[in-house]
């Protein structure tokens, strides 16, 4: 049910059924919105304590509930920044984790947490991201002073940290996708908007995410130029790449193209990601949705085999494939599609990140 409503809330236009059906969460938004203003409103008076860090400190998050790329994005500048010379750290709050004292998931190299205590995401970028340290944890203040003593990097990077405002920021960096936008423009639990649009004020950069041509989205453009006149607009889309055994071996895209297969899992938006595997030219025979974050048990397992028969082959999402991996999968004919975010503006969107890191080294000379 809360997948379905969620669905419903990213609806731009609503039917007067929908919006009578939704007007008990209209009346709880309310006090929902007074709350995140008198939040910010303390933050930016001084009144409540922002902590700074030695070093650049860029924030990638969003506006919205629901998964509108952060994590790619993070691992985009993980990976462009290291190339560059620019040693990071990731600093996660690791969102669903189960409780665990333990901060560090990974030192660049290996990876000491298994997906329950480190989160999804993070466990995700840990496997993906050869040396970048990556830590988790609410207190990302003391996590990043750990990163820097510990590993002597040269920045870091708060994966979902739009709304963290306990620690300082060089660089806020929102993400918006294109398809969505800001759903009807309501506040939670009305609505998919965990602040006011005015606070897109707060961001340094806008990412506008899955534009497959950066002209479509000029309407959408408009507006945030209308909020926020002073930020930089970039524009990214997701490309498949290969698929991913659960040995992580590597296979062409092209050995599905015009099969049949079963679409699973456990994501945001899953008609994205559905989305995607017909532009591979694979035909979506059945789709296993699941909740987002969600850990997989044996009998999610029974319902995946069940559905997958008369498929040529189970499809699903790198972080659902390791999820799956704590149960005995070894019989299943599954494969991960792998994707990665492109910046349409990538030589310019590194341009003003560098130009960051060339400041800060300034102010120490």
């Amino acid at each position: 049910m809360s997948l379905r409503i969620d669905r419903l809330l990213y609806k731009k236009e609503k039917s007067l059924w929908t919006r009578i059906y939704l007007f008990p969460l209209f009346l709880l938004s309310i006090p929902y919105r007074w709350a995140v203003q008198v939040r910010v409103f303390f933050y930016e008076a001084g009144l409540s304590k922002t902590r700074h860090l030695p070093c650049p400190v860029i924030s990638v998050g969003n506006i919205t509930v629901g998964g509108t790329g952060k994590t790619p994005l993070v691992m985009l500048l993980a990976r462009g920044l290291k190339e560059r010379g620019i040693t990071i750290s990731i600093l996660s709050r690791g969102y669903m984790r189960k409780q665990s004292s333990d901060s560090l998931v990974s030192d660049g190299q290996n990876v000491f947490l298994s997906t329950e205590a480190a989160g999804d995401e993070p466990y995700l970028m840990a496997n993906a991201l050869k040396g970048v340290p990556i830590l988790v944890g609410k207190d990302r203040f003391i996590n990043g002073q750990m990163a820097l003593e510990r590993f002597g990097v040269r920045g870091l990077l708060l994966d979902d940290g739009y709304q963290h405002l306990q620690l300082h920021r060089d660089l806020n960096i929102l993400l918006i996708d294109s398809n969505v936008g800001f759903g009807g423009d309501h506040l939670l639990p009305r609505g998919v908007l965990r602040e006011p649009l005015s606070h897109l004020r707060r961001a340094d950069l806008l990412v506008l995410t899955k534009v497959e041509e950066p002209r479509t989205s000029l309407p959408l453009e408009r507006r945030l130029h209308e909020i926020h006149r002073q930020a930089r607009v970039f524009h990214s889309h997701y490309e498949p790449i290969a698929l991913v055994n659960p040995r992580g071996e590597r296979e062409d895209l092209q050995v599905l193209r015009g099969k049949k297969v079963l679409a699973l899992s456990g994501i945001a938006n899953p008609d994205y990601f559905s989305f995607l595997l017909k532009r591979c030219g694979m035909e979506i025979g059945r789709e296993a949705i699941f909740p987002d974050h969600h850990f997989y048990t044996k009998q999610d397992l029974a319902s995946i085999e069940e559905k997958g028969k008369g498929m040529d082959r189970v499809v699903t999402t790198e972080k659902d494939m390791l999820k799956l991996q704590r149960l005995s999968i070894a019989h299943l004919p599954i494969q991960a599609l792998r994707v990665e975010m492109k910046i349409w503006e990538e030589e310019e969107f590194f341009k003003r990140i560098m130009q960051l890191f060339a400041g800060k080294e300034e102010e120490k000379g």
